[in-house]
C-alpha cells in the first residue's frame, strides 16, 4: 500500500500523518483511522488501511497532538476534547481534498479514540458513517477502575501537585502508558517491531480523562450508522459498559461481539474485526 505524508493545523498545532488511497477511482471515500489513549499511527492502523485501500476505500491516519510525528507539548499527554476537535479538524482538511469524496467521510476509532467516534457522530452531521472499536464510553467509571478504592486518594493528591508545580514551571509528571505484565504490555512487545512506542503518558491525562463522557452523546447518534466491535472480555474498557451505550445508540446500528480481551483486536482477532469494519463501510459508505 503506498502512503503519503500528510499534514494539517488544528488550534495552531500541526497533525502529521499519512494518506493511502485506491487506484482508479476519481473521488475516494474516505475513512479516518484514529489510535487510543496511547495508540500511534506507526503501531497498527497500517493494518486497518490495507483492507480498507484494497476494497476501494481512501484512508486518512494521523498521530493525536503530543504523540507520535505530531506536534504538541505535554509530549505524552492525551486531552480527550483536544482531540475530538481536532478530529472535526480532519474532516475539514479531508473535505477540501480533491481527490476525496466530501460526502462520503467515514469514522474509524478504537479505545479511547472509539469513544471520540461516539461523540463526533453525534455532534458532526458531515460523517456519513462510523466504527467505534472496543471503545472507552465513561471516563469517570473507567478511571475508577483503573485506580483502585485503595490508591485513588493518593492518586487524586498526585494529580493536584501535579497541577500546583506544572503553576510554577516544572515539568509535568508523567507514569508509564504500559505497566509491566500488562496486556497493553503484551500488545507493545507483538506490535511494536519499530521501536516507535513512548512509554510515558502524564499524570494529567488521567484527570482529563476522568472528564471525558461520550456515553452521554448515545442517544444524538441517529440516524448516522453505527458500527460498535465490542471484545467479551474486556477489562480496559469493560464490556458490559460498552453494550449500555450501544442500548442507547437508536438505529441504524450493529453490535459486533468478539470472543477476546481489549488488545486482542490488534493481535489474534485483528482479521475478524478489521472484516467486521470493512462490511459496515460496504453497506453504508
Amino acid at each position: 500500500m503506498d502512503k503519503e505524508d500528510i499534514v494539517f493545523v488544528s488550534e495552531g498545532i500541526e497533525l502529521v500523518g499519512w494518506m493511502a488511497r485506491p487506484s482508479g477511482i476519481s473521488k475516494h471515500p474516505l475513512v479516518i483511522l484514529l489510535h487510543g489513549l496511547s495508540g500511534v499511527i506507526d503501531l497498527d492502523l497500517e493494518r486497518y488501511a490495507e483492507i480498507f485501500v484494497d476494497a476501494g476505500y481512501a484512508c486518512l491516519a494521523y498521530d493525536h497532538r503530543n504523540w507520535g510525528r505530531s506536534a504538541g507539548w505535554p509530549r505524552g499527554e492525551s486531552d480527550p476534547w483536544r482531540q475530538v476537535a481536532d478530529l472535526r479538524e480532519a474532516i475539514s482538511y479531508a473535505r477540501a481534498l480533491p481527490e476525496i469524496d466530501r460526502e462520503r467521510i467515514g469514522l474509524w476509532g478504537t479505545s479511547y479514540a472509539g469513544g471520540h467516534v461516539l461523540t463526533v457522530s453525534a455532534l458532526d452531521n458531515r460523517v456519513r458513517c462510523a466504527v467505534s472499536q472496543v471503545p472507552l464510553v465513561s471516563g469517570s467509571r473507567t478511571f475508577d477502575a483503573w485506580v483502585s478504592r485503595e490508591r485513588r486518594d493518593k492518586f487524586l493528591a498526585r494529580i493536584d501537585a501535579d497541577r500546583d508545580a506544572r503553576r510554577n514551571g516544572k515539568m509535568p509528571k508523567t507514569i508509564p502508558a504500559a505497566l509491566p505484565n500488562s496486556e497493553t504490555e503484551e500488545w507493545i512487545k507483538r506490535n511494536d517491531v519499530n521501536n516507535c512506542y513512548h512509554n510515558e503518558l502524564t499524570v494529567r491525562s488521567f484527570d482529563l480523562l476522568r472528564c471525558y463522557e461520550p456515553i452521554a452523546f448515545a442517544d444524538k447518534i441517529s440516524p448516522l450508522p453505527l458500527l460498535m466491535i465490542v471484545a467479551a472480555n474486556d477489562r480496559t474498557t469493560p464490556t458490559h459498559w460498552q453494550r449500555e451505550a450501544f442500548e442507547r445508540i437508536s438505529k441504524p446500528k450493529r453490535l459486533v461481539e468478539i470472543d477476546c480481551r481489549h488488545y486482542d483486536v490488534y493481535m489474534d482477532n485483528f482479521a475478524e474485526a478489521a472484516t467486521s469494519a470493512l462490511e459496515w463501510y460496504k453497506e453504508h459508505l
